[in-house]
């Protein structure tokens, strides 16, 4: 069962099923609805600027009390020289995201796709996380979030590692923010050395209901400067959860701007 809430946002979203209705703008709100629904947009490819809605039958999860770091990947997190910050260039990090790759010459990020998650990011609902060797951007990964869940859109690297750095970081931040749901939409063999599991539909949206209910906090650890490798794995290691926050007041964006 959804909730009312979520029943409302199926309604908005439900018109855009088939390719007649696959141009309708889709809002900020219409997307949070959307996650909120279990369901969310992809395209064809970047030059196509139609978009559908995808509800998986079966779902990728990570989850977050069961993250698996393997031990050489533990070394690297630890030792390796990288600076990792949170939502200091979107737009790289999506381009990052949109780029060919030899096993993958099209991506599905299109125009709209960006102009979409970039309005989330203003609003605050999109965050990237972002690993920089000296002033290179090297690997990352952008996701929403609604309440108490984190739905992972797309990551990259351009160095060994930097994909799977930024995902670490990504879990120690989770979990110290008090997150419940780790939404990766679909498992692969990268993500199955963390644990990523295939839930089925009516599963995945109980867990959805319940992340949704409560509320994370996505600047539990420090936003304003780099978290160290050592920090989040002591988080994910000892299961370390950060006291709540009150505060009334939202961090401002600093978009293109390098870490100094």
């Amino acid at each position: 069962m959804r909730t009312a809430a979520a029943a409302g946002g199926w309604e908005l979203v439900s018109a855009m099923a088939n390719r007649e209705n696959a141009f309708i703008e889709i809002t900020p709100e219409v997307l949070l609805k959307a996650y909120a629904c279990g369901i969310f947009p992809m395209a064809e490819s970047a030059d196509d600027p139609a978009l559908y809605w995808i509800e998986p039958e079966m779902r990728g999860i990570i989850p977050l009390e069961s993250f698996h770091v393997p031990a050489r990947l533990a070394r690297t997190v630890r030792t390796t020289p990288f600076t990792v910050v949170v939502d200091r260039d979107f737009d790289a990090v999506i381009d990052g995201c949109a780029e060919a790759k030899p096993d993958r010459a099209r991506t599905w990020i299109n125009t709209r796709i960006r102009n979409i998650y970039r309005g989330l990011f203003e609003h605050g609902h999109c965050h990237t996380v972002e690993v920089y060797d000296g002033e290179r951007l090297v690997g990352g990964l952008y996701g929403v979030v609604l309440g108490r869940a984190f739905f992972g859109e797309s990551m990259f690297h351009r160095a060994r590692d930097a994909s799977k750095i930024a995902l670490v970081h990504l879990v120690a931040r989770l979990r110290a923010g008090h997150y419940r749901l780790l939404d990766t939409q679909y498992v692969t063999e990268h993500l199955k050395i963390f644990g990523a599991v295939d839930v089925q539909k009516r599963r995945y949206h109980r867990l959805l209901e319940d992340a949704i209910a409560g509320q994370g906090d996505f600047t539990a650890l420090p936003t304003e400067r780099a978290v160290s490798g050592e920090e989040a794995l002591a988080i994910i290691r000892n299961n370390v959860r950060a006291r709540p926050r009150h505060s009334g007041t939202r961090v401002s964006r600093k978009v293109n701007s390098r870490p100094q």
